[in-house]
């Protein structure tokens, strides 16, 4: 299949991306409005789609952004492979402010968001087990390394439900639990992604210690701001090495994200939601 790179990121990488032939493009999903328009273009010959995750200016919280809608429209867009860039908190101190983390795993402490693009009507189950996919982790890791990211391969992510950063309480629990890193919106994206049947990575761009470190307390948020635009330019480098490593493309993936819904639905022919299958389209149309 043609690979179609997909980017989740910060409101402010597309302007350092410098695509060819860019265009932003407005996409309709039957799951809302996506958080913003998509820009396309290529980048070293590879056909490239980004998407800013909380919209132009920041305009979403983490809890209000569409992440049903996000999802949808990359798909009905014909991308393959999704690489999430997300601003996370450290719950170690090898895991250093300016540092990336290829996430493999997630705890999801979130509770306020819709998870699942099935339901009444259309009932399907997939594994997330391992919820990122191996080849496109170890892609984005080499890309990172090549671009002189320090990288961290692996790490368990708390996505926790947000706006507020954790009380320090929280922030030990969490370290107690295993955790690697914290944010607030990789869940439910990955999840999403992979009923979407995405390949899907995730590289969390460190901005702070959380609120456990003893010497540096409570998030400061202009701290994190200032990390967050260093990081900035630091995840424009990994994608253009990225899109040099990616081949034009792909066999089916070998991890199985391609076909993650092959025996995911469980609803009887006869009893399946007929307005909500017209809304599957782009997403289980495959099985469908």
């Amino acid at each position: 299949m043609q690979t179609y790179l997909g980017i989740i990121g910060g409101s402010g990488l597309y302007d350092m991306l410098g695509l060819d032939n860019p265009k932003w493009v407005e996409v309709k999903s039957p799951w809302g409005t996506p958080s913003d328009a998509v820009l396309t273009g290529t980048l070293h010959g590879l056909p490239i789609a980004f998407l800013p995750r909380h919209g132009r200016g920041h305009v979403y919280s983490p809890t209000t952004v569409p992440y049903r809608a996000n999802i949808d429209a990359l798909k009905r867009l014909g991308v393959t492979d999704v690489v999430s860039m997300s601003a996370c908190g450290s719950f170690h101190e090898e895991l250093a402010p300016g540092d990336f983390v290829v996430v493999d795993q997630f705890i999801d402490r979130t509770f306020a968001r819709e998870k699942s693009f099935f339901g009444t009507g259309c009932v399907a189950h997939v594994s997330v087990a391992h919820p990122t996919c191996p080849r496109l982790s170890k892609a984005a890791l080499e890309a990172g390394k090549s671009a002189g990211v320090t990288m961290h391969d692996g790490g368990t992510y708390l996505a926790m439900e947000g706006p507020q950063f954790s009380s320090q309480a929280e922030s030990h629990m969490y370290r107690s639990w295993g955790c690697d890193v914290i944010g607030m919106t990789n869940m439910p994206e990955a999840k999403l992604a992979r009923e979407a049947e995405l390949c899907y990575a995730s590289v969390a761009m460190i901005t702070d210690y959380d609120s456990w470190h003893p010497d540096h307390g409570a998030v400061d948020v202009s701290d994190v701001i200032k990390t967050l635009q260093g990081n900035g330019t630091k995840a424009r480098d990994l994608v253009i090495a990225l899109a040099q490593s990616m081949a034009q493309s792909r066999e089916l993936c070998a991890a199985g994200c391609d076909t993650a819904l092959t025996h995911a639905i469980m609803t009887a022919p006869d009893k399946r939601d007929p307005a909500l299958l017209a809304k599957l389209d782009a997403i289980a149309g495959r099985v469908l």
